[in-house]
C-alpha cells in the first residue's frame, strides 16, 4: 500500500512533478505549433527568424562589415533555409571557447518538379522527387499539399516569397487491395517516377495543366502567372500535430526529425542571458541528401560566422585557434526508439526507450561524432540537471545513419557528441515522440548553453 503523504516536503515534491508535468506539456505544444508553422526549410527559417526577433536578435547580413557588441544577440540567414543565431558571452573566447549546438531543417519528403503539372485522363497531376529518405508508403491516402519559396519577378530583379497552402491540395490515393492483394504481405511498393505523381484536380478545358497549377500559386501570392520564375515547393501533411496516449505523454507530427532538435536549440538559446560563453545555435539545410551544398553543414556558413566572430571581437588567429580548442559542439538529432514489436531490428543491450531521456549516439565508424570525453561530458550535464540518459549502437549488421556532427567536428577541429530524443517511425510523414524528452533535451541544452 502507498504510503499516505502528511508532511509538507511530500506535497512539496509532488508540486513539483506536476509543475514539471505542466512545463513539459507546454512545451512539447509549443514544438507542434512550431512544426505546424514551419512545413518547409524556408518556413522554418521564417518562423525561427520571427522568434528570434521578438526576443531582441539582430540580424547580420553576411556582404557587411560587421561591429558585434558584447552581450549582444545577432542571426545570420543564408540561401533562406540555413539560420544561425549567436550570443556573445561575457568573458573571452579564449577563455570559454564557443557553446555550439547545430540540427536541420530539412525533412525527407516529396519535392515539385520544376515543369510540374501535366495533364491526362481528365486529371491534373503534380511530379515530384523523392527528397532524401522518406518512408514513401506513409505518403499515400494523406490529406497533402505544398510550402516553399517562390521566385516572383520585381522591378528591382526578383524576390522570394513564400507560399504555404493550408488547406488538402493533392493526394496519393492507394491501390485497392482488389488489385494488389499481396500488399498486407509483402508490403506497399511504389514506382519513384511512376507511382508518386499526385492528384492534383480535373482538367480545366482550354488551360494548360502546368498554368493551371501555376495560376493557383499566383492567386495565393497576387501576382501574375507570367512573373513567376520558379519555385521550390516541398510537399506536406496538413494534419496538425496531436497529443496521443492514455495519459497524452506522447506527440504525433511530422518533421519530428528534426525540427524537434531545432526547437529544443532555439529555445535553450532564447532562454539563454548574460552567458558567460559565446553561444551559437546553427541550423541547417540539405542533411538528408548528405549536407554538401552552401547552406549544409559541409558547406561554409559555420565556420564563416565563427571566423568572423572572433575577427570582429578582434582576435588574432592564435587566440582564436586557442579558442576552437575549448569549444563544445552538440549534434542535436533523432534517435531511434525501441519499437517492441520489431524488437529484431534493434541491438539487444541499447534499447532507447520514449520518455526515459536523451540518447547519447555512438559508432566506431564515426558515423557519429561521439567519443568517451564527449560522451562524459553530455552524461555530466545530465547530471546537473537532473535528467536521465540513455546510450544508444544501432546494429552492426545493418547501415547506420549519420549527422551533421562528424562534418562539423571535421571542420572545425572541435569536441563534438551526437545526442537526440528517441522517437519512432523516423522519416514517415507521420512520426512519434515522448513528451519528458522533449523537455529534458531543452533542460540541457539549456545548461550547456550557460555552461
Amino acid at each position: 500500500m502507498k504510503k499516505p503523504q502528511t508532511d509538507t516536503q511530500d506535497l512539496a515534491k509532488d508540486l513539483a512533478k506536476d509543475l514539471t508535468k505542466d512545463l513539459a506539456k507546454a512545451q512539447a505544444q509549443d514544438l507542434l505549433n512550431f512544426i505546424d508553422a514551419s512545413p518547409s526549410p524556408w518556413h522554418v527559417v521564417n518562423t525561427v527568424e520571427q522568434r528570434l526577433i521578438s526576443h531582441g536578435f539582430t540580424q547580420l547580413h553576411e556582404t557587411q562589415a560587421w561591429q558585434l557588441k558584447p552581450d549582444y544577440r545577432y542571426y545570420v540567414v543564408r540561401g533562406g533555409a540555413s539560420i544561425i543565431a549567436f550570443t556573445i558571452g561575457n568573458h573571452t573566447l579564449t577563455e570559454t571557447g564557443f557553446r555550439m549546438v547545430g540540427a536541420h531543417t530539412d525533412s525527407p519528403s516529396l519535392r515539385l518538379k520544376p515543369n510540374t503539372a501535366y495533364a491526362g485522363d481528365g486529371l491534373v497531376r503534380i511530379g515530384v522527387e523523392v527528397y532524401g529518405g522518406p518512408i514513401l508508403a506513409t505518403f499515400t491516402d494523406r490529406d497533402l499539399s505544398v510550402a516553399g519559396r517562390v521566385n516572383v519577378r520585381t522591378s528591382a530583379g526578383f524576390e522570394a516569397r513564400l507560399v504555404k497552402f493550408d488547406d488538402a491540395l493533392m493526394r496519393l490515393p492507394n491501390l485497392a487491395i482488389h488489385m494488389n492483394r499481396e500488399v498486407n504481405d509483402k508490403g506497399l511498393l511504389l514506382n519513384k517516377q511512376t507511382g508518386l505523381p499526385l492528384i492534383f484536380g480535373e482538367t480545366e478545358a482550354g488551360v494548360e495543366a502546368d498554368k493551371q497549377f501555376l495560376t493557383h500559386i499566383a492567386d495565393a501570392l497576387a501576382v501574375e502567372v507570367k512573373d513567376i520564375l520558379n519555385f521550390e515547393l516541398n510537399v506536406f501533411d496538413t494534419q496538425k500535430g496531436v497529443f496521443w496516449g492514455a495519459d497524452q505523454e506522447f506527440i504525433a507530427d511530422s518533421q519530428l526529425d528534426n525540427l524537434a532538435s531545432c526547437h529544443a536549440a532555439l529555445t535553450a538559446l532564447l532562454a539563454t542571458e548574460n552567458p558567460v560563453s559565446t553561444c551559437v545555435c546553427a541550423l541547417f539545410d540539405h542533411e538528408e541528401v548528405g549536407s554538401e551544398s552552401a547552406t549544409g553543414a559541409s558547406g561554409s556558413f559555420l565556420a564563416d560566422i565563427v571566423s568572423r566572430i572572433a575577427i570582429s571581437l578582434q582576435l588574432s588567429e592564435e587566440a582564436r585557434l586557442q579558442a576552437m580548442a575549448q569549444s563544445f559542439f552538440i549534434s542535436a538529432d533523432m534517435a531511434h526508439a525501441y519499437h517492441p514489436n520489431h524488437a529484431v531490428a534493434y541491438e539487444p543491450e541499447h534499447h532507447a526507450l520514449v520518455n526515459k531521456g536523451p540518447v547519447i549516439k555512438t559508432n566506431a565508424n564515426q558515423r557519429y561524432s561521439t567519443n568517451a570525453d564527449t560522451a562524459a561530458r553530455f552524461i555530466m550535464l545530465c547530471e546537473r540537471t537532473n535528467v536521465p540518459y540513455q546510450q544508444y549502437v544501432h546494429r552492426t549488421d545493418l547501415g547506420c545513419g549519420s549527422t551533421i556532427g562528424p562534418i562539423v567536428a571535421s571542420n572545425l577541429g572541435v569536441a563534438s557528441v551526437d545526442v537526440g530524443s528517441p522517437m519512432w517511425a523516423m522519416h514517415s510523414i507521420r512520426e512519434s515522440a515522448g513528451v519528458l524528452d522533449h523537455s529534458y533535451m531543452i533542460a540541457l541544452l539549456t545548461e550547456m548553453f550557460n555552461s
